[in-house]
């Protein structure tokens, strides 16, 4: 694709990696409005489709501009995707049982990027086919993927747990009743207050949320940089081959996909996600010099291995962070998309760290990861710190959290 679009000249490659994100930032908001407003099941299954059509189109880009227009239209589409099951998965579950669902989520992510590498590497094998080349065949063939998904998804996915009961025979009204109460006793919130502007917009004006967008900003931007650059790393920075780069993608993806799962159990079990996400980054924070400064090759994919691991284990925790210390439907469709919006400004600052110049070490790329870790250690021990605070001033009577005297932080 690099030599059939010209990508290598100045920053192409980079220009194509970043367009995604402006629109796929700006659409989340009234993205996720707009799956309350027509239901996840019709919505979700809507995106996908498209973007899983728009998805085929890119194995028949002619140019290079060609591939930033599809790039845009794209972040439109896929806006939609993330913050509404966030939030989907935020309306059907209890604080503490949330973890485990926002892991099971990610962990699928987590574990395509994985073995994509492989599926990439197999349907290149249908290089010259119908005269086309392999890198055609991987976006025609994973797009086609994408929409049979969307009509699965269509027929399978449930609504809000208010109205649970009208999808599929899903629950019957009596079951959906159990959910609703069973939430209400978590946080009462399981009923949307009637939705206006200002309600959704205001709790803009709290700062812990803008702080938790923070920490996805930070998180974001080094999984984007892994996820994206990591097969030009193993390639151009520890000399391996391409088939071996496509295919050494995946073990570091699963020990991901192994710490997360333990850390979703752990944090739920014990009540907890400041310590895990401040674990996590510290897995990284040890790998990351190993990945820049090792002298062999090994060494250095040994890296590789702490710093996917560490960074991708601290999305769902994080996700399960923000989802536990906020209270009240609009304020959580607010909060799950500036999260996941936020989130996807670390996209776009994670496609710009490593640079083909600064192979085969990476250095710059390499202490703006360092950095990105050590400010999510610095952010969660600051907030934690007020949650701890705030929870010890609710019990004395002294305040009430998140308009519930019932309702405490989440450490």
């Amino acid at each position: 694709m690099t030599k059939d679009l010209e990508l290598g000249v100045g920053f192409r490659y980079s220009t194509i990696v970043l367009v995604f994100f402006p629109t796929y930032v700006l659409f989340q908001p009234p993205a996720t409005l707009l799956s309350r407003k027509l239901g996840p099941r019709k919505f979700l299954a809507t995106i996908t489709l498209l973007w899983g059509t728009l998805e085929i189109g890119f194995g028949f880009a002619k140019k290079w501009t060609d591939m930033i227009g599809l790039r845009v239209a794209l972040g439109i589409l896929e806006a939609g995707l993330y913050p509404s099951v966030v939030y989907l998965l935020a309306t059907w579950y209890s604080r503490y049982d949330v973890g485990k669902r926002y892991c099971a989520f990610y962990v699928v992510g987590c574990l395509a990027l994985a073995f994509g590498g492989i599926l990439a590497y197999g349907l290149m094998q249908m290089d010259g086919l119908h005269g086309m080349r392999g890198w055609r065949w991987i976006f025609i063939m994973e797009g086609v993927f994408t929409c049979v998904c969307s009509f699965f998804a269509y027929f399978l996915l449930v609504d809000f747990p208010d109205k649970a009961d009208q999808s599929w025979r899903f629950l019957n009204r009596d079951e959906r009743d159990f959910i609703v109460r069973r939430i209400n006793k978590d946080r009462d919130d399981a009923i949307p207050e009637k939705f206006t502007l200002a309600r959704f917009l205001r709790p803009a004006l709290d700062i812990k949320i803008w702080i938790l967008a923070f920490i996805s900003f930070l998180i974001i931007t080094v999984t984007t940089s892994i996820s994206v650059f990591l097969p030009i790393i193993l390639r151009n920075g520890l000399g391996f081959t391409i088939p071996q780069s496509q295919c050494l993608i995946a073990p570091p993806y699963c020990l991901a996909a192994i710490l997360m799962v333990t850390s979703a159990y752990l944090g739920d079990r014990f009540h907890v996600r400041g310590p895990i996400l401040i674990f996590n980054s510290l897995v990284a924070l040890v790998g990351l010099p190993i990945m820049g400064f090792a002298s062999s090759s090994s060494a250095r994919y040994f890296g590789v291995f702490l710093v996917t691991a560490g960074t991708n284990a601290n999305i769902p925790t994080a996700l399960a962070y923000q989802a536990n210390n906020v209270r009240g439907q609009w304020k959580r469709a607010l909060t799950s998309a500036l999260f996941v919006g936020c989130g996807g400004i670390g996209g776009i600052s994670g496609g710009t760290i490593f640079r083909s110049q600064d192979a085969p070490r990476y250095i710059p790329g390499i202490s703006a990861a360092i950095a990105c870790n050590c400010l999510v250690v610095i952010c969660v021990l600051g907030l934690s710190g007020y949650y701890m605070y705030a929870n010890k001033q609710a019990d004395r009577g002294k305040k009430v959290l998140e308009g519930s005297e019932a309702f405490r932080y989440t450490i």
